[in-house]
């Protein structure tokens, strides 16, 4: 077993407040420098307002991010429930409204946001934005995996919620039932791959269907098959991979171990079953050290997370997406119980 870092008990906000201002999140960084002339990008604003609202605790930082970050969300969906993703440092909108995956990146959070953000003001201004987005749907698959846990949470908040039934209904068709020969749900493995089976698991959860369930476990079980290694996660690299693809990949992506750490995190919660809670420890000490460089991919101190591990280490960059990942996999590992009192993160 490699020898994993220090056990941070805690995930400072500070480095995702350094890569935050008035606006919303930058989505690049010099190593710890936010590179502003590469603006924002909703995808990552999303994913920081999704981690923000399941603080349960929020600080005064907390409060702050998550309103700099639900006005930027909120702002990007017009009229018609299509988003922009990208801003320019002038505040400018440089894309044409679409449903690609920052749409539902934003649907998924803000569905999320009306169901648990701590204020009640929040809860309300997340709900009329999400019906707005909720007007449309995509056939992109992991645009509606990203969609179908804020709108699974939408319609156990509102059973009568039609909007939220249907982007449930249509994660459910549009993710594929799974042909490939090694049992995953697409013949090629590319990126946030878990984010398929997050989706299954809160729309099976969402309209009482077991099979669905059972379903998604068994992708799961697929997909963990072939992320591992020698006991710990081997993700797939930036390139994908096919069926006849084997061995270590890099870049491994800190995106793709937190997807895996959601969809831990859920059929832990759904099933009970102790094998998800010690596949979440998986992805947590993954960040820790646990992979296939044996490098740590945080910074305990900030709470940053670093870009990707390389052969013989790491990206030293840490921008908004990899912080978010590491924000959001800690947060599934303290509720679960895997840190903090006692830290019995396994070893």
């Amino acid at each position: 077993m490699i020898a994993l870092a220090s056990r941070p008990t805690t995930m400072p906000f500070f480095h995702l407040a350094r890569l935050t201002d008035a606006r919303g999140v930058f989505e690049h960084a010099d190593r710890d420098e936010p590179r502003r002339e590469r603006g924002y990008c909703l995808d990552d604003v999303a994913r920081a307002l999704l981690v923000l609202v399941r603080e349960p605790e929020p600080s005064s930082l907390v409060a702050e991010l998550t309103e700099t970050c639900l006005r930027f969300v909120d702002a990007a969906i017009d009229s018609n429930g299509r988003a922009h993703n990208r801003m320019d440092i002038s505040g400018a909108w440089t894309d044409e409204p679409s449903t690609g995956d920052w749409w539902g990146r934003a649907v998924g959070a803000l569905g999320v946001a009306a169901a648990v953000a701590p204020l009640p003001l929040t809860r309300a201004r997340a709900m009329r934005a999400f019906h707005r987005a909720a007007q449309r749907h995509s056939v992109d698959v992991r645009a509606m995996a990203f969609a179908g846990p804020g709108a699974a949470a939408v319609l156990e908040l509102r059973p009568g919620s039609e909007a939220a039934r249907r982007l449930v209904a249509t994660t459910i068709a549009v993710i594929p039932r799974g042909t490939a020969e090694n049992g995953w749900l697409e013949s090629r493995l590319r990126y946030g791959n878990a984010s398929l089976v997050d989706g299954l698991l809160a729309a099976g959860h969402a309209t009482g269907d077991d099979r669905l369930i059972d379903r998604a476990l068994r992708a799961f079980d697929a997909l963990l098959a072939i992320e591992s290694r020698d006991g710990h996660l081997s993700v797939t690299g930036t390139k994908g991979r096919g069926r006849d693809e084997t061995g270590v990949q890099f870049d491994q992506q800190p995106i793709e171990v937190a997807a895996i750490a959601d969809a831990a995190a859920r059929a832990f919660a759904l099933t009970g079953d102790p094998r998800w809670r010690e596949e979440l420890g998986r992805a947590w000490n993954w960040f820790l050290g646990d992979n296939d460089s044996g490098t740590p991919m945080l910074d305990p101190d900030s709470g940053a997370g670093y870009d990707g591990l390389e052969p013989h280490g790491r990206n030293e960059n840490r921008g908004a997406e990899s912080t978010l990942a590491v924000l959001s996999t800690f947060q599934h590992a303290r509720a679960a119980g895997l840190v903090g009192a006692g830290d019995r993160a396994h070893r």
